[in-house]
């Protein structure tokens, strides 16, 4: 029998048995050690003879992704820490040619606890999403400063501003002075006497969307739409009443620091650091206003209170929705007809809209012809 480097030539009936080498590391220490390797394919084990292991060939695993091709680095399938480094190609091909599940992927073991932590994780962010983050956001409201509050609102106000406007541009203000008065002389007809804690802001944005809607710290803005699409002044009055409801019961407020709240802790999450997502979420929250089924019937009952006080009826915002329905069609409904049917169980506020209003009172015009005409003239220049 001859012998070369990489060459193993045998003469004679049964060849010699097979001895490769390998360097054995136990995965409890850094010592690395060298040791003998043989096949004993009666039971179908590789034997490490130095190390005293034996490793059977359907156990034994190749490491994947190892940064050079010229060694193979081996493992047990079901142990995780103990190695060995074949350097020899004749031992690496003859080990692969007994191994036949060398390739084959590890085992995941423990799948159902992974699973059982999974849905543990996602049970925690839904309870703090929906729960946590409400409870003490309505906690936080009503120990929110004035001030603080109506921050808030300016610089929501603002955000809305940029988010819709075109061409780097923020919307513009309708602020015709004639439109303004009649705006201002509604305002103090329905606040009279109400006894809000803080000061309305109100702003008219030159948008073509029909929506209003009320912002922390006193705010409420209206859309150019909204008023172009009302056929008289009583619903612009029902609407504007329902949003200062919304202001007296510190609503936007809640919902901004839900809002706020809930998205900072999905935005930790999927890595939205810079809250780029919270401004436009937040955002479209404050606009579309989605309160709950309790806040909009507290805003529904006071906006009564309020438009009977001031010799009002309380049905104008049934006939704006009504009407605005009738003149798109369910099918592709206007974006205030969008908005209210949001809102839950919108039929029976229709409804107690309609029941709040005597029948046959005659009540006082909210605006005069004039009035009314430069209101929804506000945004004209």
């Amino acid at each position: 029998m001859s012998r070369t480097p990489g060459t193993v030539i045998a003469v004679g009936r049964t060849p010699p048995r097979f001895r490769g080498h390998g360097i054995y590391l136990d995965g409890t220490s850094a010592a690395a050690r060298a040791t003998a390797l043989s096949f004993d394919d009666a039971t179908g084990e590789l034997v490490l003879e130095d190390v005293g292991a034996r490793w059977p060939y359907d156990e034994i695993r190749r490491l994947r992704d190892q940064a050079g091709g010229d060694q193979a680095v081996l493992r047990l399938a079901d142990d995780p820490v103990r190695r060995l480094v074949l350097s020899a190609a004749d031992d690496i091909r003859l080990v692969r040619s007994r191994a036949r599940r060398l390739d084959r992927a590890p085992r995941v073991r423990g799948r159902g606890r992974l699973a059982a932590w999974g849905v543990a994780a996602v049970a925690s962010v839904a309870l703090i999403v929906l729960v946590l983050v409400p409870a003490l956001a309505d906690r936080l409201a009503a120990f929110l400063p004035p001030g603080g509050e109506r921050a808030l609102g300016e610089a929501t106000y603002e955000q809305i501003r940029n988010a819709l406007g075109d061409d780097m541009m923020p919307l513009e203000v309708c602020d015709a002075p004639e439109g303004r008065a009649a705006l201002a002389a509604l305002e103090a007809r329905l606040t009279e006497g109400a006894g809000l804690e803080v000061p309305l802001t109100v702003h008219v944005l030159d948008h073509e969307m029909a929506n209003a809607f009320a912002l922390p710290g006193g705010h409420i803005v209206f859309f150019r739409g909204l008023i172009e699409e009302a056929a008289r002044p009583e619903e612009v009055a029902a609407v504007f009443a329902h949003e200062i409801g919304h202001v007296a019961a510190r609503d936007p407020t809640r919902i901004a620091l839900r809002s706020a709240g809930s998205i900072g802790v999905i935005g930790l999450l999927l890595g939205d650091f810079a809250g780029g997502a919270l401004v436009l979420v937040l955002t479209n929250q404050l606009i579309r206003a989605d309160y709950t089924r309790e806040a909009e019937a507290a805003a529904d009952a006071f906006a009564h209170r309020r438009l009977l006080a001031a010799d009002l009826p309380p049905d104008g915002v049934a006939t704006f929705f009504e009407r605005l329905l009738d003149e798109t069609g369910a099918p592709e409904p206007h974006s205030f007809a969008r908005h209210l049917s949001s809102h839950p169980a919108m039929g029976d506020r229709i409804a107690a809209a309609r029941a709040a209003t005597p029948e046959g009172r005659v009540f006082s015009p909210a605006l005069d012809a004039d009035q009314w005409a430069a209101l929804q003239a506000i945004c004209r220049r």
